[in-house]
């Protein structure tokens, strides 16, 4: 079984390889597949963007099922935005300290209690002969008045991990992916194939 994962990201690529290497043979990076797909992600959900990015994919690739995740922040105050527009919130060609600088902008008056909010991750495998499989995975937080830490990136230094104490920027990596968002969509998929495989 031959799985490619629409990404060069290489930590996404060793992160998926690490979750789901018991359920497939060979696990490749669209760089090492040797394809080159841009994919519009023009969906009003990440499931929609994820799912869409990862049967483009597979219509292309020689393989068994394409994997593709589609992730953001949502803020409780904002309705859920910026959501599937986190990447370009600040408009297109501007970069994440645009990004934070417009919520920071947008959060200024609103106060401690009602600053939730919460990274998301969809995750989609596209499968020959088979239903695709749409899993998600969150992680709750607030929005800090102001950056906090040097690591991460995105919003990762407004965004406080109450468990922890911490902003994202101010946890190793390695902590921060233990318990992300993307973490906890992969292990949903992994036991949905679990669940798959036993019924």
């Amino acid at each position: 079984m031959r799985l490619i994962i629409a990404s060069n990201n290489a930590h996404k690529v060793r992160e998926i390889k690490e979750i789901l290497g018991d359920y497939f043979s060979e696990i490749l990076s669209l760089k090492e597949a040797g394809i080159a797909i841009d994919v519009e992600e023009d969906g009003e959900t990440f499931e929609q963007n994820a799912l869409k990015k990862a049967q483009e994919v597979l219509k292309i690739a020689d393989a068994d099922a394409a994997l593709s995740d589609d992730s953001g922040l949502m803020v409780d105050a904002l309705d859920g935005a910026p959501g599937v527009y986190s990447a370009r919130f600040a408009g297109e060609g501007h970069d994440d300290a645009a990004n934070n600088a417009k919520l920071m902008d947008m959060m200024l008056l609103v106060p401690e209690e009602k600053r939730t909010a919460r990274f998301v991750s969809a995750v989609a495998l596209a499968r020959r002969g088979k239903e695709p499989m749409v899993c998600r995975g969150a992680v709750e937080g607030s929005i800090l008045y102001a950056p906090q830490g040097e690591n991460g990136f995105g919003y990762d230094p407004l965004f406080f991990y109450a468990p922890a104490g911490l902003s994202f920027a101010q946890m190793s990596a390695e902590n921060k992916n233990a318990i992300s968002h993307r973490k906890r969509a992969l292990e949903a998929l992994k036991a949905a194939l679990e669940a798959e495989k036993r019924a």
